[in-house]
């Protein structure tokens, strides 16, 4: 054979590695809903050998109006609930490196996270007394194809709604996300093969600086329609957290700190239709050392769901369930409205989306039943229901 015919020939026995199409990364977060979506074409940028730096935001805002506000603040200096706002609910920017051995995420800003039966604060307020300024920054070891570890402040792997109001389908977080953690500090181990995804996590739970949670996350999809999911954490240890200082109490919570949680659930996608229905179940064990005399539990089920309608409108909802253990005017301590108390909501938020941009409304309506007096809605604490309007509109990059 010529030399020229084996040249010729070399293309077809030498395999070339392809080279990798910049820019084009999965990033590692924010994930997004069936409504708003992510950028497509993030802005990035190339940083020498730390390869490809990617940076995005989201700029929001909204106006509320609702009935029987809670009209209190649980801390001096702190401007509590109201029946009418006008406030930001994002102000965010993040940048990060999803490709490579070495990855990392960081994430700061000012949020609002309104939730369903609470009471909503200033935004600047909310940002420093739930998770600071920089409520996510962590740091990721891409050990082989299926393993990595990561550590820092991280979003918790317990539930279905992810923390910032772009990320999901409604505005309010709903009455069962009121029973989780949302930011863990701490370290995490991740798998994924196939259909298979897992997570393990040792945190600080609602982000009380103690390491002493355990969390875990299973993902199993069957086909490109139908995924099903458990996931919760525990506390191993015990923390006398009501004699914390006030500074981080909108995020650690007493009771629900020395908690136990598992949720179950189920999405179904096909084309413009997403359903995830759940299940979820909380224990506060008795622990008259740190001051829970009597133990309590919390029962909850949710549905959520998102159709679009077209490329531009969606139209979202949820209805949800939770019930607390106990009887009215029991010992047990309130994890709701009281022992024995319950609560039912609706959340309705048709979406319009405009390329980058996006306008939402919604109406949600929150029921309380067998409520403790002092623990309900408006200023004096026994109303039972209450009725929520808002408006969003902004940009994500």
């Amino acid at each position: 054979m010529s030399g020229a015919a084996a040249a010729a020939d070399l293309p077809s026995k030498v395999a070339i590695a392809p080279v990798p199409e910049a820019c084009k990364a999965t990033l590692l977060y924010p994930s997004f809903g069936p409504t708003i979506k992510a950028n497509p074409d993030p802005f990035c940028f190339p940083a020498g050998p730390l390869g490809d730096i990617y940076v995005g935001g989201a700029i929001s805002g909204y106006a509320y109006t609702q009935d029987n506000p809670f009209l209190f603040s649980p801390i001096p200096g702190v401007i509590g609930d109201r029946r009418d706002r006008v406030d930001f609910t994002n102000l965010m920017a993040w940048i990060q490196k999803p490709e490579g051995p070495i990855q990392f995420f960081v994430m700061g800003g000012a949020y609002s996270i309104p939730g369903l039966g609470l009471p909503i604060f200033n935004t600047f307020d909310q940002a420093d007394l739930l998770f600071t300024p920089l409520p996510i920054a962590y740091g990721k070891f891409q050990i082989n194809d299926l393993f990595s570890i990561q550590g820092g402040r991280m979003p918790t792997l317990i539930g279905s709604e992810a923390p910032f109001t772009f990320q999901n389908i409604n505005i309010n977080r709903g009455l069962l996300f009121n029973q989780e953690n949302i930011i863990n500090m701490g370290v995490q181990l991740n798998y994924a093969d196939g259909p298979w995804s897992a997570s393990i996590a040792g945190t600080d739970g609602f982000f009380s600086g103690e390491l002493s949670w355990f969390t875990g996350a299973v993902t199993y999809k069957l086909d490109d329609n139908n995924a099903f999911g458990i996931n919760g954490g525990l506390n191993l240890g015990r923390q006398n957290v009501f004699a914390r200082s006030l500074r981080y109490q909108f995020s650690t919570l007493p009771l629900q700190q020395n908690s136990g949680i598992l949720s179950v659930n189920y999405t179904y996608t096909n084309g413009p239709l997403t359903i995830t229905p759940y299940f979820q179940f909380t224990n506060v064990a008795a622990d008259p050392g740190i001051g829970i005399p009597v133990g309590a539990s919390t029962y909850g089920g949710a549905i959520l769901a998102a159709y679009n309608f077209t490329d531009n409108f969606s139209l979202g909802g949820r209805l949800e369930y939770i019930s607390q253990s106990g009887t009215p005017g029991g010992l047990a301590p309130s994890l709701l409205y009281g022992p024995g108390s319950s609560a039912f909501s609706v959340t309705i938020t048709p979406t319009f989306t405009f390329d980058k941009l996006f306008v939402r409304g919604e109406y949600a309506h929150v029921e309380l039943y067998d409520i403790t007096p002092g623990f309900g809605f408006a200023r004096s604490g026994t109303r039972t229901g209450q009725d929520r309007f808002m408006i969003e509109a902004g940009i994500t990059f």
